[in-house]
């Protein structure tokens, strides 16, 4: 076999294990997608009679993609300090892509007058890289503050599914439950991506005294539907907000790899060739106006401009920013 042959031969090897991955992927998404909806489908979440209320709930971005001031660092990831009446929890740990020590968490933290042993507990969203301290934890089910050692002990970290990590009191969510006075989770719910696989992602509820229920997320695989519709089945207090990150990386990705917009791809729910489009944002839009917030922040790591501005046309004096440092106050 000549030269020319033998780069026919591998071309032709190349596109059989090519075509091979991508049936495997289609595959998976599909199988994965059914048994989703019959996980949501059969999930029984009873409501939760009394989860108590706080009376005042502050929620400080630590980590995202736009800050408020030049002293502090941005990266495509999320961390939120969320002080709700008497507790501290840290929401996520950020993405901390170039794996320093100290991390742009703990810089963050430094610079805002924060300390690790200022927290209560920690509570993580999912198991992808932005929310766990990057790739390396994603791969090890771990999460982590900063490259170098930070001491966890005695801390309970809410995890959505089994994870590792030293120091760290581990408490594996299933379904919704009270992880402080006035502070649940809603269980984890699971969605399929057609690259990333199983996803199981929880998000936090603050029961704030007369106003009502304030919803966190990291991402919002699960969709906004779902989460919604979890949260108005598991608490009788009616929504007051939602805060955090819903994926609409419309016209934009934080994430490039190459040129390629890695989370209009990745991080959906929807075939590589279908991403986020301006549609899908309107009818999420609706469906939160709906609800009639009194408070909306959708947070930048995971959504472009377009669907930020899209959001605080659509809810004007209610919306905030979620910038770091910037904080959102509910009294």
């Amino acid at each position: 076999m000549g030269s020319r042959g033998a780069l026919i031969f591998a071309a032709g090897g190349l596109l059989g294990l090519l075509t091979a991955a991508a049936g495997y992927l289609a595959l998976r998404f599909q199988r994965g997608r059914h048994l989703a909806d019959r996980v949501w489908a059969a999930t029984d979440c009873p409501k939760l009679a009394d989860i108590g209320a706080v009376k005042h709930l502050s929620i400080l971005p630590l980590i995202d993609w736009y800050a408020a001031t030049s002293e502090l660092l941005t990266e495509p990831g999320v961390s939120y300090l969320v002080r709700a009446g008497d507790t501290t929890l840290l929401f996520d740990v950020g993405f901390n892509a170039h794996a320093e020590h100290p991390s742009p968490l703990l810089r963050n933290m430094a610079t805002l007058g924060l300390a690790v042993a200022d927290l209560d507990a920690i509570f993580i969203s999912h198991m992808h890289e932005d929310h766990v301290g990057g790739i390396p934890c994603q791969l090890r089910h771990t999460f982590a503050l900063s490259a170098g050692p930070v001491d966890l002990r005695g801390i309970p970290a809410w995890v959505p599914q089994p994870m590792t990590q030293p120091g760290a009191e581990m408490r594996v969510v299933t379904g919704p439950q009270v992880v402080a006075p006035g502070v649940a989770t809603t269980g984890v719910i699971p969605r399929q991506m057609f690259f990333l696989g199983w996803t199981q992602e929880q998000s936090i509820v603050v029961n704030v005294e007369g106003k009502g229920l304030v919803i966190i997320v990291g991402c919002g695989h699960p969709t906004l539907e779902r989460i919604l519709e979890r949260v108005e089945r598991c608490f009788d207090a009616p929504i007051y907000g939602v805060v955090g990150g819903l994926h609409y990386p419309v016209t934009a990705s934080r994430e490039m790899l190459a040129g390629i917009p890695l989370q209009r791809i990745l991080g959906t729910g929807k075939w590589p060739w279908d991403p986020i489009n301006r549609a899908d944002v309107r009818d999420n839009i609706a469906l939160l106006q709906s609800r009639h917030p009194f408070l909306v922040g959708l947070s930048p790591h995971d959504s472009c401009d377009w669907s930020i501005t899209a959001f605080r046309k659509a809810f004007g004096p209610v919306y905030r920013d979620v910038w770091v440092g910037q904080e959102i106050v509910v009294q």
